[in-house]
């Protein structure tokens, strides 16, 4: 029990190696922190099949995403009235054969899909009319911005069994991490009440993680409360760890000393014994 903090001193109390030594050791938590942040992006980007690191790509590892393009969803609900059918059927044919970029404008096909395209549709999906429109029409006036709208999506989330193995990892590596953190902190001269709301964020945030990413199989809601619960758990951890390196190096106000008083000797004599002199 020696060489714990004695209560109210906190871990400044301890000796100058033993502060190094978990100082450092914070330094690389942090490190830890940052480096997982920087994977997460870079591990799920495009995974919902577009550039950037979006909220869909969240959502296509742990829930899947079946999007069909909003071309081939209009042209099935009758769009636009006056597409003859047979070239509504090449064009649906087009969409769905998984030679989008090759057979745009092939002039081996009956007819190319570019000139079905600028025969029925640039009456209105032009930018200049959508402009006097006033609405949002998607422009398909150059083929660059058709292929935003034509192809569809359809990502598979993470198999069962490389779920389980990656929970079986993060669950215990992560808790045991949360665990340690909660020790060092509550060695700490910091009130209770202050580190106590901190403690129960990052514990409740690993929870929503780790739990989100199988909740988020049954329904994409579960990516947010993945992404903010991660967000908390890191959040929380920062600050409970900047508040133990606080405590090591940050020295405590000196307490005035009182000096002790000394009880004197009363020279003067009780009545008894004076009697008893006499």
């Amino acid at each position: 029990m020696g060489a714990l903090p004695v209560a109210g001193e906190g871990l400044h109390s301890q000796p100058l190696g033993i502060r190094i030594g978990i100082s450092a050791l914070i330094v690389v938590l942090y490190i830890g922190l940052l480096a997982s942040a920087a994977h997460l992006v870079s591990h799920f980007e495009n995974r919902d099949e577009r550039p950037g690191f979006t909220l869909d790509d969240v959502t296509g590892a742990y829930h899947g995403i079946d999007s069909p393009g909003l071309l081939g969803t209009a042209l099935e609900r009758g769009h636009p009235e006056t597409l003859p059918v047979a070239h509504k059927d090449l064009l649906l044919a087009w969409l769905t054969s998984g030679r989008i970029v090759e057979d745009y404008d092939s002039l081996d096909l009956e007819i190319p899909p570019a000139e079905i395209i600028d025969q029925n549709c640039l009456e209105c999906h032009t930018r200049a009319a959508g402009a006097a429109r006033g609405t949002a029409i998607p422009p398909l006036e150059y083929f660059d911005e058709i292929k935003e709208i034509a192809f569809s999506r359809k990502v598979l989330p993470t198999p069962i069994k490389v779920l389980a193995a990656s929970t079986h990892a993060h669950a215990l590596a992560l808790s045991i991490q949360g665990l340690v953190v909660i020790a060092l902190v509550c060695m700490t001269r910091w009130r209770r009440r202050w580190i106590s709301p901190w403690c129960a964020i990052m514990g409740l945030g690993l929870v929503g993680d780790v739990g989100g990413w199988w909740l988020a199989r049954f329904s994409p809601s579960w990516t947010m409360c993945i992404m903010v619960s991660g967000a908390a758990y890191s959040l929380a951890q920062g600050i409970l760890l900047a508040s133990v390196l606080a405590d090591l190096w940050w020295p405590r106000a000196m307490e005035p000393t009182v000096e002790p008083v000394v009880a004197t000797k009363s020279k003067s004599k009780s009545r008894s014994d004076m009697e008893k002199e006499s």
